[in-house]
Order: structure tokens, then C-alpha cells, then sequence
């Protein structure tokens, strides 16, 4: 592990070299991977077109970096740690060793299939150890997966297969969720009916009854009969595409983000071993989904280029109770911990009782992804998860991204509540201003931006190359815009203010909704807040809150008095809230981000043509909130 910095001065010298000499920085780094043939050029880039290309003509299997280069080595020591939704049910320890016959095998599956270098493959999914297998078996014959998050209803699923043209869709009976079994093979034939495949591969998981199409649908299990483990890997070139991953557009219809092999598996592995400060025989657990880029950057590939032990969940924070997780960390031994501000909030609400029967001991890392974490939702975390002993990763990135771009390196960068604090080597930040003019210096306030390639970022959109420029190319010449608003403060740390449409200007002064919510979360009764700009005839723009409360013993019009004043105590009289609407739930996707155009429509007073909610967790909430704004 030489790349592994380990001071913070060793911080700002390897970020130094990644800026002034980024080729020979990142050279020096691709060279401990497995290259069938080592790249002509290290970088060729333009953010015009955009055409960006990483180590030019390199040749490689990403499989053979995690499986090949390092089977004498730990092919004995357990990659996959699978811990079931039942804490009753058995569960599974998988070794390098093992997972390589997996993979290797069922690559054969899909070739016995008629599955070939370049063709996409759905994953559609629980998280089991079969959809690691499935999306390393991809990359191993050189097939593009592409996850799709196993909640996403049929109509979602039927766009994205119809988007990449899909060949294939790997699949379940069914998947657990808590006490409840839920159909995911009946949503793949709902989606099928509105799109096509050649094949199907069903495993079991839940043992529910589904409908086998005769030669379309095969069952997992007999697939693997008689087939062999030897698998000699398909060789791919350094910007063939490792995989697509839906995230939504502004514009409703799905974006196909494209990342690339040689890129990808660079930036992943040396970001994960740095932020975490990951070291041989640590056990490591995110708890995100593989249906999401952290999942495929933080469960599957980072993780196993670094020869890690990388625990999988199925399950759910709140069962069978709010202590599962602190329950799984007791019982693995887990040493870092990576969540989303969410999943903290929620079990903050239930108080710190259901963690004292757990001792929490063998944490060294707790982290946080997905949105910028609240002041008070980071000290809860580190107070009683991390027994005020625990650096927090608060990691700011974006599918787009590919991997963490700015974050405390564990336990070298001091931290600073709700600061992603400083860039890792390699990123070069920028902060504009509307007219696109950098801000130096520091205590500045304005819009992210990237000035330079890394190399993991997007390449293009699936089968529209135009709108991948026009969404992240065009606003600011010359730079890749992120679409967050950021502040960087007197010491240079960056603070995110969530998105530049989720900047409220009011009289002039801009206010991030990540602020105001922060600030309204400060009350004790509030659970939840969301926060969306209005039109206001006087400021130009109003904040309009959405809160979650604790009602007992409160009336709505003292409870919203006090939230206000808390507001006004903690920002300034002028991020009080205009309005505030008090709700039983908030509009949130499947991976717990608030779907905040829905709101911002609502607050405006639109309660027509909200958009597709179909891939909401609760469809109904948003009639709640419409009725109570009447």
C-alpha cells in the first residue's frame, strides 16, 4: 500500500505533485494495477467536446487486478461478508479464492448465453453476494452492466433497458426488506411487457412463486450445472465502458452515466485505501445499495482492488430494531463504518437507547455520504457511535464523479462539523461566480466547479453525448460543473450547500436549504426538515420549510414560532422560514434523497404535472402535502 498517505503533511505534498505534475502523479499510482499492455499516454482531454481519455490504449481486465495479481497473496482471506435481513438465517464468509471460481463460472454463464464484450446487462437485484458475483462476472467478459436499484417500479426499469437496448437482465424471485417479502422477478415481467430481452436469470432468494417464460428464463442455480471455473479474462481497452448508471435528470427522463475501466479502477481503489485509511485485515462496511454508485465504488470495486473485507447487508437500520446496525458492527468487528446522513437522522429519533447494549469498540472510521451532513446529525454520530473517538469522513461526490472527491483523509485531515474539508490529490476545485469568474482566496462563496480531468469521471451519457455536455460542460467554459453550490471558509475547507437550485436568494443574500434545514433540525421536536425556495413578491424568493415534528404536547402555531426563532438565533432574522408546513413524511426516492422539485412545485403552489413519482418510497405523502398546503 505505498500510495497510502499518512500525515498531513504527506497530504498536502502528494496533492502538491498530483496538480503540478498530475501524469507522472497518477502514472506512478496505475502502476501497481494488472496491465495486459501498459497505456501510450497517460491523459488526452478537452472539456469542449467533452473528450477525455485516461492511460490511451492500456489493455485490461478489471478482474484480474482484484482475482490474479493477488490470489497468492490473500486468496485465502474473506473478500465478502454477507450478513442477511433475518439476524436469524445464516450468514456467508466468501473468500477471494472462492469469489474468483464464482465469478469465473458464472462469466461462462453469460457466454453460454450469448452474452458478448459490449452487450448490457440489467442487474436488478437484492443485495446478495450473486449481484457482486454478477457485476464482476460482466466486467470479466467485458459486458457493460448496469444495476438498477431493486425498488425502482417496472415502468423505471423498462426505460432504462430500453435506453442501453439491454440484452439481458439478471434477477430475483423475490428480496426480503424488514418483516416484508417483496416480488422482484413480477416487476421484471411487468417491465418486459413494455420492453425486450433475450434472457433472464432468476436466483433464489425468497422462494415466493414466479412465472418462467420457456426460453427466455432460466433459474440461476441450474445455469452454474456442469459449467466450468476456468475463465480467462476478456481483454478491454482503458476507455472501454465498465458500466452505466442511471441517476435522474432535471428533465424526468433517466441520465445513463458512463464510466470507464482503466480510470474507474485507479481512482477507486487509491480513494478508498486514503479516505478510510483502510489497512489489511480491517473489516469495512458501507451500508449503501449496490443499485447506487457508492455501492458499485465502496461495496464491490474499491474495496476488492484493495484486497479488503467488505461487508454486504441486506437489510434494513431498523430491524428487527433500531440497534441492527450497532448490533452488525458488534458482531463483525467493523472498523469503518460508512452511512448517509438519512439512515443517522432516522435512528437518531430513536435516542441513544436501543445503542447501549452495544460496545462499538472496534470502530476506527465512521463516514457519511450522499448529501452534506447536518452539524447536529455529525456531532450525534461522533458522540455516541464513534465514542468521541472516531474521525468522520464526511465524503462530498457524485455518480458523475465515479469516486470521493473531497473529504477528510481519516484521522491526518482535522475535521469541522458538516465540512467536507479539502480535495483529495488530483481534484483540482474551483469556485465561480455567476458569470463563470473564479473566486481566489479563501472565505469565498459561489459554484463548484472542476478545472482539470480525474480519472474516474463521466465520459458521456448512454447514447446521447450532446446532453452529457450541455449538463455538466456548458455552463462554465473549460470546466466540469458539479451543480453545488460550495463555500470555502478562512481556513480553505469547503463547506457544500447542496444544490444551486436549492440556493434560496432572498434580499440578495444567497442561503443554501442544507443551512436552513440544519438550522431548523436544531429544534429538539423537529425530526426532519426539507427546504425549497418560493416566489415572494417582497424578498424574490421565500423559504418555504417542510417539518417533521413531535407533536405531543405542542400546538402547530407554538411549535412553528419556536422553529422560527431557532432559525433566527442560529443564521439571522433573515433565514427565518415565510412558511412553514408541518407534515407527516417527506417525498423521498428509494435511496432516501427528498425529491426536492416536488416540493419547490408545491410550495409555488402547482399541484398538477408533478413528474414521475413512480420511484418515490411513499407516492401517497405528496397528496398529504398537497392537501395541507390548501
Amino acid at each position: 500500500m505505498s500510495d497510502r498517505i499518512h500525515t498531513l503533511s504527506g497530504y498536502f505534498h502528494e496533492y502538491q505533485k498530483s496538480v503540478t505534475e498530475p501524469e507522472k502523479f497518477w502514472a506512478r499510482i496505475a502502476d501497481s494495477f494488472h496491465w495486459q499492455k501498459r497505456w501510450d499516454q497517460v491523459l488526452e482531454w478537452d472539456f469542449e467536446g467533452p473528450d477525455v481519455k485516461w492511460f490511451v490504449n492500456g489493455k485490461l481486465n478489471i478482474t484480474e487486478s482484484i482475482f490474479e495479481k493477488n490470489l497468492f497473496t490473500h486468496g485465502d482471506r474473506t473478500a465478502i461478508i454477507w450478513e442477511p435481513n433475518d439476524p436469524n438465517e445464516e450468514s456467508r464468509n466468501i473468500t477471494y479464492k472462492q469469489l474468483y471460481k464464482d465469478v469465473c463460472q458464472f462469466a461462462n454463464v453469460l457466454l453460454s448465453k450469448g452474452i458478448q464484450k459490449g452487450d448490457r446487462v440489467i442487474i436488478y437485484m437484492p443485495m446478495i453476494p450473486e449481484a457482486a458475483v454478477a457485476m464482476l462476472a460482466c466486467a470479466r467478459i467485458g459486458a457493460i452492466h448496469s444495476v438498477v436499484f431493486a425498488g425502482f417500479s417496472a415502468s423505471a426499469l423498462a426505460d432504462r433497458i430500453v435506453d442501453c437496448e439491454a440484452k439481458a437482465i439478471l434477477t430475483s424471485d423475490g428480496n426480503f426488506r424488514g418483516n416484508k417479502k417483496i416480488a422482484v422477478k413480477a416487476v421484471v415481467d411487468e417491465a418486459l411487457e413494455k420492453s425486450s430481452v433475450d434472457t433472464v436469470i432468476v436466483c433464489k432468494r425468497t422462494g415466493q412463486d414466479v412465472i418462467m417464460k420457456e426460453g427466455r428464463d432460466y433459474w440461476w442455480s441450474e445455469c452454474l450445472e456442469g459449467i466450468s471455473t476456468d475463465h480467462k479474462a476478456e481483454t478491454v481497452d482503458s476507455e472501454d465502458p465498465l458500466f452505466i448508471l442511471y441517476t435522474s435528470g432535471s428533465t424526468g427522463k433517466p441520465k445513463g452515466v458512463v464510466h470507464t475501466t482503466g480510470g474507474y479502477m485507479v481512482y477507486t481503489k487509491y480513494s478508498f485505501e486514503n479516505v478510510f485509511q483502510y489497512s489489511p485485515g480491517d473489516v469495512y462496511w458501507c451500508t449503501a445499495d449496490i443499485g447506487w454508485i457508492t455501492g458499485h465504488s465502496y461495496i464491490v470495486y474499491g474495496p476488492l482492488l484493495a484486497g479488503a473485507t467488505t461487508l454486504m447487508f441486506e437489510g434494513v437500520p431498523t430491524f428487527p430494531d433500531a440497534g441492527r446496525f450497532w448490533a452488525v458492527i458488534d458482531k463483525y468487528k467493523v472498523n469503518q463504518f460508512y452511512t448517509a446522513p438519512t439512515a443517522i437522522r432516522a435512528l437518531q429519533a430513536h435516542g441513544t437507547e436501543p445503542i447501549e447494549p452495544y460496545s462499538l469498540d472496534s470502530l476506527k472510521v465512521l463516514g457519511s455520504v450522499g448529501e452534506p451532513i447536518n452539524e447536529e446529525a455529525w456531532r450525534w454520530y461522533y458522540t455516541h457511535i464513534g465514542k468521541s473517538r472516531c474521525p468522520i469522513v464526511d465524503t462530498w461526490w457524485q455518480t458523475e464523479t465515479g469516486g470521493i472527491m473531497v473529504s477528510p483523509i481519516a484521522g491526518i485531515t482535522p475535521t469541522k462539523p458538516a465540512y467536507a474539508t479539502l480535495p483529495l490529490p488530483g481534484v483540482q476545485l474551483c469556485i465561480v461566480n455567476a458569470d463563470g469568474k473564479e473566486l481566489t482566496g479563501n472565505s469565498v462563496e459561489g459554484n463548484l466547479c472542476i478545472k482539470f480531468p480525474w480519472p474516474s469521471m463521466i465520459r458521456t451519457t448512454w447514447g446521447d453525448h450532446d446532453r452529457c455536455k450541455q449538463t455538466y460542460f456548458s455552463t462554465y467554459k473549460g470546466m466540469y460543473f458539479t451543480g453545488d453550490g460550495v463555500k470555502r471558509d478562512h481556513d480553505g475547507y469547503y463547506r457544500i450547500l447542496g444544490r444551486v437550485d436549492d440556493v434560496i436568494n432572498v434580499s440578495g443574500h444567497r442561503m443554501g436549504t442544507a443551512e436552513v434545514e440544519n438550522a431548523i433540525n436544531e429544534h429538539p421536536l423537529v425530526i426532519e426538515s426539507a427546504v425549497v425556495g418560493y416566489p415572494h413578491e417582497v424578498k424574490g424568493q421565500g423559504i418555504y420549510a417542510y417539518v417533521i415534528c413531535d407533536m405531543t404536547n405542542r400546538t402547530e402555531e407554538n411549535l412553528v414560532n419556536e422553529i422560527k426563532d431557532t432559525v433566527s438565533k442560529i443564521i439571522g432574522p433573515i433565514a427565518k422560514p415565510d412558511k412553514i408546513q408541518v407534515v407527516s413524511g417527506l417525498p423521498k426516492t428509494r435511496s432516501g434523497k427528498i425529491m426536492r422539485r416536488i416540493l419547490r412545485k408545491v410550495a409555488e403552489g402547482v399541484t398538477e404535472n408533478l413528474g414521475d413519482t413512480s420511484t418515490l418510497l411513499d407516492p401517497e405523502v405528496v397528496k398529504e402535502i398537497i392537501d395541507g398546503r390548501k
